[in-house]
């Protein structure tokens, strides 16, 4: 009977079915954390207890040294002007090892953890993204890291000292005209031969582009379609993707010329390869490796987009908390700060709750990467929510600026940021392929505990073990159907939790949502099956509840692993509310839209009704928000901890600089303007904002002659603070004819 159901899911299409490159990608990593969501019924205390790191002494120096340095040798301005990076700060990338941070010490590099690598990555990425290309290139995908996994001993000892030292400058040719996000499909070629004496080569002809460090690089990481018409790597005539390591300067190759990115303009630009020659020992991993390229690429992958793009996206978040929260609490209007005027405190809560809660994300994913974990799909949820919500920061951040987030030149914080945003979106997976194909498509196959196992009975036609996993799938459906209807009616506290207090409800309701994402996701891999592809749609939502539910987790962990600090429940409630409330939009889309017979209607129709009608969240409060608003609000210890890992900036120095200055002198005469707002309240002091009322205040002996000049201080740096660059006409239009050069 088995074996006969078992031909009708093949012949019918049932399964998805998995292509050689997709299997790649299926196999490469491990399942982590979601692997419990796609359970039903997650273990928190076995999730609670998964790692969350903290730097070693040496990379805490490093953060707390040469990187600190490296940004106050940053001209922020003259980086965006120019689009150049001065030659001092390349020769101290280069000395001080910013390009070995992931190369072992036995080869001089820094051997640094996932998470401190991250760190820095963040640190620079939000104080100049120019510059912090420079860093993440090497670091990540790439040369090195490929080298370190799969080259020779001799390619190691060859490349990787010159890679840590900086001597090579490396980039990675992936991306062409024909293949983004579909980078299996690129048309690269390299045909192997034999030369007139005997020597194996290949000749490679290629274009690619949006390749970041090309016009400066001197070593490029080639990802090309090899084809072997005599077979003489033993590897048949089309072996697949390879990787093989090209020097600038090779007849042929051509780099150099440059792309300009939107925003903040970084290296980047094409490489063309005409019959460019090289011997089959440059192929990463030697001629042995010739055809595993998307292998090597699927299994870096697999954990490196939690590090580059998450990094840079949460440290433009915390640029953007410490900014904002400044700027709301200095800038006055009608009167009172506008930070205290429900609008922008909605948008300062948001950037407040996002920072706090992606950087859980952050060093929890990391510290998993560390700890040996190599998670595919929460990597890929990771890059593409940072990466959206780092945007979405940088517009609430501007909407609170208003004016002077608009107004270009030295002074102004945020612009370039929100500028450049967009780029980080498209790169290494698009956001709309990541959200509509990846996250689900890849993570209902990989992390369901049944549907893999199931695919691969069919394909090895074995009935037995086909039986064993439809049998154990048909009793991990009725328990989740069981516990989603159980949970729904209790809220949650059915499921229990690992811990008390205020945080418990969204344990328990981080539970009852994960049993009905299970049932939902069976249901669409029962009914809908190989057509999943094709509803990206439907696949989006799924993934958006999977994501919610994994960055939910973060922030309770990060809670959890910092002591439970009372001040910052609000951030973790305002946090929870917000993801889970996500999650019912994402279910109720999935009910809208679950087009099938009978089960489609039941979902459509009554199940519908229920969902709405007990909704998982209708989102964060009011007095949540003004509580995650006031967060980042004062320049306390708060403050430090939620934007804490972002460059110090002097406070002589424009822009962040002096409003910051600010912002200190703003808390600091909190307690005098308490003294006026009393005055004024018994009558002793007309209305109006205590700088205002200074002189008078310490006419009536309100206030001291100190507190009243340490009042006018605070509020002319506020001015200070607020101006926006203005240009004379020479230098307005200078500038306009350096952008015009630059472009040309």
């Amino acid at each position: 009977m088995f074996g006969a159901i078992m031909k009708f899911m093949r012949d019918n299409n049932v399964l998805p079915r998995i292509s050689d490159t997709e299997r790649q990608a299926l196999e490469a990593g491990t399942v982590w954390v979601d692997g419990q969501i796609f359970s039903g019924n997650p273990d928190f205390s076995k999730m609670l207890a998964e790692p969350y790191n903290q730097h070693s002494e040496e990379e805490q120096a490093f953060i707390d040294g040469p990187v600190e340095e490296l940004c106050r040798m940053i001209d922020n301005y003259e980086v965006v002007t120019t689009r150049k990076v001065p030659d001092k700060v390349i020769k101290f990338l280069k000395k001080q090892g910013f390009m070995g941070l992931l190369i072992p010490k036995q080869y001089g590099g820094k051997e640094f953890s996932t998470l401190a690598i991250s760190s820095i990555m963040a640190k620079i990425n939000a104080y100049n993204p120019t510059v912090g290309t420079l860093v993440v290139i090497p670091n990540s995908l790439g040369a090195a890291e490929l080298l370190k996994h799969y080259g020779t001993e001799e390619q190691k000892d060859a490349y990787l000292p010159k890679l840590a030292s900086g001597e090579y400058v490396p980039c990675f040719g992936l991306t062409e005209p024909t293949a983004g996000s579909d980078a299996a499909s690129i048309k690269a070629e390299g045909v192997v031969f034999k030369d007139d004496d005997g020597v194996i080569k290949v000749k490679l002809n290629f274009r690619k582009r949006y390749i970041t460090l090309a016009p400066i690089a001197n070593l490029i990481s080639l990802a090309f379609q090899m084809h072997d018409p005599e077979n003489l790597l033993g590897k048949g005539e089309y072996p697949g993707i390879t990787v093989m390591l090209l020097h600038k300067g090779t007849p042929g190759l051509t780099t150099g010329n440059h792309h300009l990115p939107i925003g903040m303009s970084f290296y980047n630009g094409p490489i063309i390869g005409e019959d460019v020659v090289a011997p089959v020992d440059q192929i990463i991993g030697g001629p042995e490796y010739a055809g595993q390229g998307w292998r090597m690429l699927m299994e870096q992958l697999a954990g490196g987009r939690a590090v580059s793009l998450p990094a840079g996206a949460i440290g433009g978040m915390k640029i953007a908390a410490a900014a904002t929260g400044a700027y709301s609490m200095i800038r006055n209007q009608f009167d009172i700060p506008i930070g205290l005027m429900e609008g922008v405190q909605e948008k300062v809560a948001r950037i407040a709750a996002f920072a706090y809660l992606f950087e859980g994300a952050r060093i929890y994913s990391c510290s998993a990467l560390d700890a040996g974990e190599q998670p595919p799909v929460v990597s890929a949820l990771l890059k593409s929510s940072s990466t959206d919500y780092g945007q979405r920061s940088l517009i609430d951040g501007m909407d609170v600026f208003s004016g002077a987030g608009v107004m270009q030149g030295p002074n102004n914080i945020l612009g370039g940021g929100y500028a450049s945003a967009p780029v980080s979106i498209t790169v290494e997976g698009a956001n709309i392929m990541t959200r509509t194909l990846i996250t689900f498509g890849q993570g209902a196959t990989r992390c369901h505990p049944y549907a893999l196992p199931l695919v691969k009975a069919v394909e090895d036609n074995d009935a037995t073990a086909f039986r064993n996993k439809l049998l154990g799938w048909l009793w991990h459906t009725t328990s989740n159907f069981g516990r989603s209807k159980l949970r729904g009616l209790t809220r949650g506290f059915s499921a229990g939790s690992p811990e008390s207090g205020p945080v418990a409800t969204y344990y328990r309701r981080l539970a009852w949502a994960s049993s009905r994402f299970a049932l939902l996701a069976d249901l669409a891999l029962y009914l809908i099956g190989g057509k999943l592809k094709a509803r990206g749609s439907l696949g989006g939502r799924f993934a958006d509840a999977l994501t919610w539910q994994v960055l939910a987790l973060a922030a309770l962990r990060r809670y959890k692993a910092e002591g439970n600090k009372p001040e910052d429940l609000p951030l973790v409630q305002f946090s929870c509310e917000f993801a889970l409330a996500q999650i019912q939009e994402a279910f109720e889309g999935i009910h809208a839209n679950f087009d099938v017979p009978v089960v489609g209607w039941w979902l459509r129709g009554p199940s519908a009704l229920f969902l709405r009608l007990n909704p998982l969240s209708r989102g964060p409060s009011d007095k949540v928000m003004k509580q995650a608003a006031a967060s980042i609000q004062l320049m306390n210890e708060q403050y430090a901890r939620v934007t804490q890992g972002i460059a110090p900036f002097a406070e002589d120095a424009p822009g962040m600089g002096r409003l910051l200055k600010a912002f200190r002198l703003y808390t600091e005469v909190q307690p005098i303007v308490k003294k006026i707002v009393k005055a004024q309240k018994e009558r002793n002091l007309p209305r109006g904002t205590a700088y205002a009322l200074a002189d008078q205040a310490v006419s009536a002996k309100v206030i001291s002659k100190a507190e009243g000049e340490a009042l006018k201080a605070a509020n002319q740096a506020a001015m200070d603070a607020i101006e926006v660059d203005e240009f004379r006409p020479e230098e307005y239009f200078q500038i306009q004819q350096t952008a015009a050069r630059n472009a040309a």
